[in-house]
């Protein structure tokens, strides 16, 4: 774990340097205390630091409250290196946001009790933060795939559509199946179906562009936005996912699975005032007309066209 040291005098710094090290620390040096407060603002700054409480430019409870105005997701842990001992002196420095203190002259097993404390608490913060982070993937991530689930895909959607009638841009949604995957999961078992979504899944993540999204609605059916993409480049990337799904067969334990996939895709012009839920039902008309015409092939609807519809039927 890499540890600033901050203080003006060289023989304290070298004192504490030689004496972390050999604890197997990783030691930065900082000679006041503007140094010390750039240092862990910068990029992947030392998550513990030692600040001696009277430094030039800037004192150790100065950098503490600069530290934790900051506000970062990561957590410092700070201790302060004081002659002082007064109680007062102490409070000031823990309400400046400092962790725990160590007095001078430092006392090397008191002071390695206080760095071991703070590594366990860093230890914690860092597997709760990891816990997090595993929640926020069950809660958005679609487990089997590893794409976004129905739910995060339609407000990716919907916050799209609303962006592009805002910024009068282009919008395309394509929806997506897997062909006749019942008879995959029949003949191969359901081990191997789920191994086919997982790797399509994967070629197609891997070639849609950065800002666009995938997401699983259900089954074998995927819907992905198009940002910024018109009708010509709606079809161009849809019929470039469906080229690149038919001519690769996917490997499943030693077996060679060969899938097609029917695609539907429709866009949203700048101006035409439609709902994301206009632009899903016009891609699964889309899609449903792939299927009816014998699948492994792509089909474009207009959401007017289905708004035309519906708005004969009422």
């Amino acid at each position: 774990m890499r540890v600033l040291i901050a203080d003006d005098s060289l023989v304290m710094r070298r004192l504490l340097q030689a004496t972390l090290e050999g604890w197997g620390f990783d030691v930065v040096c900082a000679a006041d205390g503007a140094e010390a407060l750039a240092c862990l603002q910068g990029e992947d700054p030392p998550r513990m630091a030692i600040l001696d409480w009277m430094m030039p430019v800037m004192t150790g409870p100065d950098v503490c409250r600069m530290v934790r105005d900051l506000k970062s997701e990561t957590y410092t842990y700070l201790i302060l290196l004081t002659s002082k001992s007064q109680r007062e002196d102490i409070v000031e420095g823990m309400g400046a946001g400092a962790d725990d203190y160590v007095v001078k002259p430092f006392d090397k097993h008191e002071l390695d009790v206080r760095l071991r404390a703070g590594r366990r608490i860093l230890d914690l913060q860092m597997e709760l933060m990891q816990a997090q982070e595993a929640l926020r993937d069950q809660a958005t991530k679609d487990p089997l795939t590893g794409c976004w689930n129905r739910r995060v895909i339609l407000e990716v959607l919907e916050r799209e559509t609303v962006r592009a009638e805002r910024e009068k841009r282009s919008l395309s949604l394509v929806m997506l199946d897997l062909d006749h995957f019942k008879t995959v999961n029949d003949t191969y078992g359901h081990g191997a179906g789920d191994e086919a979504l997982r790797q399509v899944t994967q070629r197609v993540m891997g070639v849609i562009r950065g800002y666009d999204a995938i997401g699983r609605i259900g089954g074998e059916e995927f819907l992905i936005v198009l940002p910024g993409c018109d009708e010509l480049c709606a079809l161009s990337h849809a019929e470039r996912l469906r080229r690149m799904v038919e001519r690769t067969p996917v490997a499943v334990e030693g077996q060679e699975i060969w899938i097609t996939v029917s695609v539907g895709a429709t866009s949203l012009l700048p101006g035409q005032g439609f709902t994301s839920g206009l632009l899903v039902r016009s891609a699964d008309a889309a899609l449903y007309t792939s299927k009816r015409l014998g699948r492994n092939r792509v089909s474009f609807q207009l959401p007017e066209q289905i708004d035309r519809v519906q708005g004969a039927s009422n």
